[in-house]
């Protein structure tokens, strides 16, 4: 039995507009990021999802509650869900930090950053119990574009996900599992955004 599995991206925020991590900082949608998640929940309001999750920060959890709200079911908070940890580097921009601490390495896990490695370990863990849990099913999980393109990174061997492929707020990436295999349908998908 196989399980789909609609990825998304929480809309957008002030501090994805001004380039700043946010990490587990919780920052709310502008308006902008409003709009991109009613226009989410009207695209895909029809569709007959068993299940909606949600990272536990504001972001995500206003997006999804849009699409809930459109199909009548309700959201379910998961913390591990959340965008990795970036620590000291919350709230900063990149050029903020090399300013500040004089090197860039997103893999390092200095200054209370979450490693790569244990923020793809959580997100594999989190999204096949998902997997599991709805086999044969059809649900939606609304986290953060890190721990998207970590997860997609993971399951294509490095061919997508981190440093290659962008995920837009509110892209949507479709993912299969079954037999205990992850495969990837659609990444990055905002046709809804044309509405």
């Amino acid at each position: 039995m196989a399980t789909l599995l609609y990825l998304i991206r929480h809309g957008e925020t002030e501090w994805n507009k001004a380039k700043r991590i946010q990490g587990h900082s919780d920052i709310a949608l502008n308006a902008s990021g409003i709009l991109q998640a009613e226009r989410l929940a009207e695209w895909y309001k029809t569709h007959a999802f068993h299940a909606i999750y949600a990272s536990d920060l504001e972001r995500a959890r206003h997006t999804a509650l849009l699409l809930a709200e459109a199909i009548g079911i309700s959201v379910r908070t998961l913390p591990s869900l959340r965008e990795r940890c970036y620590g000291e580097w919350e709230g900063l921009t990149y050029e903020e930090i090399r300013e500040r601490f004089h090197a860039v390495d997103p893999n390092q896990s200095l200054y209370g950053i979450e490693s790569f490695a244990a923020m793809q370990q959580r997100a594999a863990a989190c999204l096949t119990r998902l997997a599991a849990a709805h086999a044969n099913e059809m649900i939606a999980a609304v986290s953060h574009g890190g721990f998207i393109n970590a997860f997609l990174h993971l399951v294509t061997e490095g061919k997508q996900g981190t440093g290659i492929s962008r995920i837009d707020n509110t892209g949507v990436c479709v993912f299969r599992y079954a037999d205990d295999r992850w495969e990837v349908l659609k990444v990055n998908d905002t046709a809804h955004l044309q509405l």
